[in-house]
């Protein structure tokens, strides 16, 4: 049995069209060779795909039940094409991208909805880690392209250009002290704060600490769950703040000295020594864009 390209994209242009004829203009064929391509698919498969009897043909119950088979095989003969097309422009077979949870989810969505329109072929891994755990990713070739807060001290092997400002909001539960009345510097070393971790131990995790008891959690979600309950005040990404399911629970006091917004600087990393690829080229420029909650 030998089923060729020809006779089963002229099965489903038929199918789709509804006629021969207008398989024939789909296909810029003559609708002879679209008819000569169906019928011998049926002597091959042994089977009738049409029902002819009609003024235009109908699928039968064979016919119906080999339509899906026949668009995937050729959808595979795409993607095969695809493939092989993007060895040839050197483009990565697998690319690995570390984001800090700083970065806002919806702008992932829309980057990597785009992605996957210029580099449909491109097999990718979205880590999320923390901080500083970002760039060890990088450095240790875990991860292409990274996504971190601002470090003090970056590697020098690491490259990096900064994409834009998250600010951070001061939040406590709504039956915490700190939630009523104005806050001072001060009152805030005399209350717990709960602060984001990373695995690694280093200076990044200590930068934006200002209590003397401390509680470390590896997770912006599940600080507001905790600080919900009144155990202690955290600084929050303000779209986390938005986007979270208990935000009801919570309050951002008024703060005696500043204005409540404490911007953290994100930079979008990679490996100087190792070569990238037109997909990771395209991210680091697509992330340099700054997506709309991002503030520069």
């Amino acid at each position: 049995m030998a089923v060729s390209m020809d006779q089963l994209e002229s099965f489903v242009a038929a199918a789709e069209q509804g006629s021969f004829s207008g398989a024939a203009r789909l296909l810029k064929k003559a609708q002879s060779a679209v008819s000569t391509h169906v019928a011998n698919l049926e002597t091959d498969l042994g089977l009738a795909l049409f029902d002819r009897t009609g003024r235009n043909p109908a699928l039968t119950e064979a016919g119906a039940r080999l339509l899906p088979e026949a668009k995937l095989i050729l959808d595979r003969r795409e993607h095969l094409i695809g493939v092989a097309s993007s060895f040839e422009a050197h483009v990565e077979k697998r690319l690995v991208v570390a984001i800090d949870e700083l970065y806002p989810e919806s702008a992932v969505g829309e980057l990597f909805a785009e992605f996957a329109t210029r580099f449909p072929h491109v097999e990718l891994e979205l880590l999320f880690p923390i901080m500083e755990d970002v760039s060890r990713l990088v450095l240790d070739g875990k991860a292409d392209v990274g996504v971190m807060w601002r470090q003090e001290q970056l590697p020098p092997e690491l490259g990096f250009k900064t994409i834009g400002w998250v600010p951070l909001q001061l939040v406590c539960g709504k039956n915490h002290p700190l939630a009523h009345g104005r806050v001072d510097w001060e009152e805030l070393k005399r209350h717990r704060q709960i602060m984001v971790t990373v695995r690694n131990e280093g200076t990044e995790r200590h930068r934006l600490r200002v209590a003397a008891e401390v509680w470390w959690v590896e997770s912006h979600w599940v600080i507001l769950q905790i600080l919900k309950h009144g155990v202690g005040w955290a600084l929050i990404p303000a779209h986390i703040m938005a986007s979270s399911q208990v935000a009801e629970d919570l309050a951002i006091p008024e703060l005696e000295f500043d204005e409540g917004a404490h911007p953290v600087a994100l930079e979008v990393v990679w490996h100087k020594q190792r070569p990238a690829g037109p997909a990771a080229k395209w991210l680091r420029r697509r992330f340099a864009t700054r997506p709309p909650m991002l503030r520069l």
